[in-house]
């Protein structure tokens, strides 16, 4: 895997034909060795030394934060590149290493969308973890096809001393509880033809730190055996590189499954295109897009945003679906509604990027000179834009950040814009006028690494709140019919509030139906909701709009101007969708009914200050009257203990308000699922480290909101109000 040539000269020579690329990433549970298996990729095809390959001191090359380097975790997802001979032919291989951390999850979310495949690796003494089934649940959503990497074989020799048949059973396990994710995970289509096959090499195992691997098909045409595999672990460190490199290294057999077994773009897009991208098939961009034609029409999607610390300047990366991406040519950014020159193009060549003239598509590219956020469709002229990247959890932990000093309110501002930008997992709600702001992340870690990078790599010295849990506001049942009028008292609005159907909301929880205006007759959304019959087919089509995952129809005959008040009228919507009535926290679950409405003739009367109070105050009030409730962030876990700890640990579940699930043991360990409340979850890593004496750890299996006790919801309701400083009428 010697590279002759230059990036740029490869890319020149294979950019014409889409079957010598795959795109492809790592994913995985955390600390089950995706950056070390990067790094022997790199190392193989010359782009680092192979000394420090897979190594704490001067590997892990894709750790390009001193954050990373510190805590031994990938945070941000990396691009690279290499080139792989397979059957005397040459393969580009675009990879992005991705994090297992759960609080980065954002990161696997967004890369998937870039990529037609990916390596899942699994720790052989650990076996399926939860987070293993979230990144297989991230890339099945995708329509990314997974191949099985068995990792840490080492562990199983060392420590555990198993024999090549105990081995092999548990590989066998592993593989079976693999398969079996895929067949509950996966669309009807792909079941089974996506499930990983030993025999036929979509299965290897090996060690990353180690540099070696072995698949069936590799193990006979080399002759070698697991035998052979346990006896040089009796070798020297130096021996046992030597023979890994020559006898079984990694890059051939990972690199040769990933040609074998993952599609290419060109191969990949026929049945990833209709998935992702809801437009019609059927024009001319449509067919681009499905063809990954290089000659067809511009469709790049922007999956990362690079801001360099020093220049400030932006780097787009992402996928290139079809046309060619050229220095210089003027694009249209279809969510930003606007016109932009792309200034540089770039391949990845190794981590480094490299500057081009243009690239075709079906490659992982970066462009410069762009300013757009994450999930921007980019094309030459107005498109239907991709489908909106879709995260598996939502931030669900906050904190309040200002300056030290209020002279830096200006650039903690700008900063957090910048850091949005680059995090899309993160929510940033900014108030200019204290400096006072709100950012809201997936853990206590996400918002830890946050923060110290605003303070370390950013240069503003900043004070953080304790965290803030935000909760979501709703109603349990029908109101009675509300009215507004608007403070010039010619224009009434009248309205009724509901509970939106459980089974739009569980659509609506798992990404079928997401939130937007119902701008067209034909919005691929009527449809799903018609099919549920969780509304008449005459209510469906009068929605205007879904935004956080609450509802708002017209449910008016004959009202003459209500299509010119529709923009106001949904502006107050969202208003009381941000902020609800009962602490101001946001709202969820909630189906507004525009019953009827008298409306001025003259459009004077029935401006902005006319229409928003008065649907705005006619709206919380009808949920007001609705049996309003609050529901608190859950999450479950699974943790894993000794299980001579289960009674303490159980203490420690209980004592947070939390729910013991199921138990399984195995061995002298226990397999312990809970469900916890998030508010009650701070500090639950020290506390734990305490009961178990530092041997029971834990890991996110789900989040989600559930109804808060009604014994417990006029307190929480007035701390929150106390915290924000809010009056009885606000």
């Amino acid at each position: 895997m010697v590279e002759k040539e230059s990036m740029v000269d490869v890319v020149k020579r294979l950019m014409d034909n889409k079957k010598q690329i795959r795109n492809i990433c790592t994913s995985a549970h955390i600390h089950h060795g995706k950056t070390a298996l990067t790094d022997n990729l790199l190392a193989a095809s010359g782009k680092m030394s192979m000394k420090y390959a897979g190594s704490l001191e001067g590997g892990m090359m894709t750790w390009q934060h001193k954050d990373e380097q510190e805590r031994l975790l990938t945070v941000d997802a990396a691009n690279v590149a290499m080139v792989h001979e397979y059957e005397n032919k040459e393969y580009l291989i675009n990879l992005i290493d991705t994090p297992g951390h759960v609080d980065f999850g954002g990161n696997v979310t967004r890369a998937m969308r870039a990529v037609d495949g990916t390596i899942v690796l699994v720790c052989a003494s650990e076996g399926i973890m939860p987070q293993t089934e979230t990144v297989l649940k991230q890339a099945l959503r995708e329509r990314v096809k997974p191949v099985l990497f068995i990792n840490k074989v080492d562990r199983l020799i060392k420590e555990l001393r198993l024999t090549p048949e105990q081995m092999q059973e548990r590989f066998f396990k592993i593989i079976a509880n693999f398969n079996n994710l895929i067949e509950q995970i996966a669309e009807p289509e792909f079941k089974e033809k996506w499930k990983v096959n030993v025999n036929e090499g979509s299965v290897a195992f090996g060690s990353a730190r180690d540099n070696w691997a072995l698949s069936v098909p590799f193990m006979k045409k080399k002759g070698i055996t697991f035998k052979d595999i346990s006896k040089i672990y009796d070798m020297t460190e130096q021996e046992r590189k030597d023979w890994s490199w020559n006898n079984a290294p990694l890059y051939e057999v990972l690199l040769d499954m990933v040609i074998k077994h993952l599609p290419d773009p060109g191969e990949a897009q026929k049945y990833r295109i209709p998935k992702i991208w809801k437009g019609d098939l059927n024009s001319d961009f449509g067919k681009s897009l499905v063809n990954c034609d290089s000659n067809g029409k511009l469709g790049f999607v922007i999956t990362r945003i690079i801001i360099d610390p020093r220049t400030g300047r932006e780097l787009s990366v992402g996928r290139l679906y079809s046309g060619t991406m050229k220095t210089g040519m003027q694009v249209y950014l279809n969510l930003a509604n606007k016109t932009q020159k792309v200034q540089q193009v770039f391949i990845y060549n190794g981590i480094k990027t490299e500057q081009m003239e243009y690239i075709p598509a079906g490659n992982i590219i970066a462009i410069a000179g762009i300013s757009a956020d994450v999930g921007e469709t980019i094309t030459e002229g107005p498109e239907e834009p991709f489908e909106a990247l879709k995260h598996i959890f939502d931030p669900v932990i906050t904190k309040a950040i200002e300056p030290e000093v209020s002279q830096d309110v200006p650039k903690l501002i700008e900063v957090l814009r910048k850091v949005q930008k680059e995090d899309p997992s993160i929510k940033v709600e900014i108030n200019e006028e204290t400096g006072e702001s709100l950012i809201s992340g997936m853990g206590e870690l996400h918002l830890e690494i946050i923060e110290n990078r605003i303070k370390t790599e950013k240069n503003v010295k900043v004070k953080t709140s304790a965290p803030i849990v935000v909760y979501r506001e709703s109603v349990s049942a029908v109101s009675p019919e509300i009215e507004g009028k608007s403070p010039n008292k010619h224009n009434k609005f009248y309205i009724t509030v509901e509970p939106v159907p459980p089974i739009l909301m569980e659509m609506m929880n798992k990404g079928e139906i997401g939130d937007g205006q119902f701008k067209k007759k034909d919005d691929p959304r009527i449809e799903k909701i018609i099919n549920s019959g969780a509304l008449s087919r005459d209510d469906v089509r009068k929605i205007w709009d879904i935004f956080n995952k609450c509802i708002v129809l017209d449910n008016t005959k004959g009202i003459i101007h209500i299509l010119e008040i529709k923009e106001l009228f949904l502006e107050a919507f969202r208003d009381v969708a941000k902020f609800g009535p009962l602490a101001r926290e946001p709202v969820t679950g909630v189906l507004v009914r525009l019953k009827d409405a008298v409306l001025h003739e003259d459009a004077i009367h029935r401006g902005p200050a006319q229409v928003i109070p008065a649907v705005r105050d006619a709206i919380k009030d009808a949920m007001l009257s609705a049996k309003p409730i609050i529901y608190e962030p859950v999450q479950e876990y699974r943790i894993d203990a000794p299980s001579e700890y289960l009674g303490g640990v159980s203490k420690l579940i209980q004592q947070r308000r939390g729910q013991l699930l199921n138990v399984e043991q195995q061995d002298n360990y226990s397999e312990i699922f809970v469900k916890v409340p998030v508010a009650e979850f701070f500090g639950f890593a020290d506390a734990l480290r305490s009961e178990t004496e530092g041997r029971g750890s834990f890991s996110l299996i789900d989040s989600y909101f559930e109804q808060l006790p009604r014994d417990l919801q006029e307190g929480v309701i007035k701390k929150i109000r106390e915290r924000k400083g809010l009056s009885e009428n606000q």
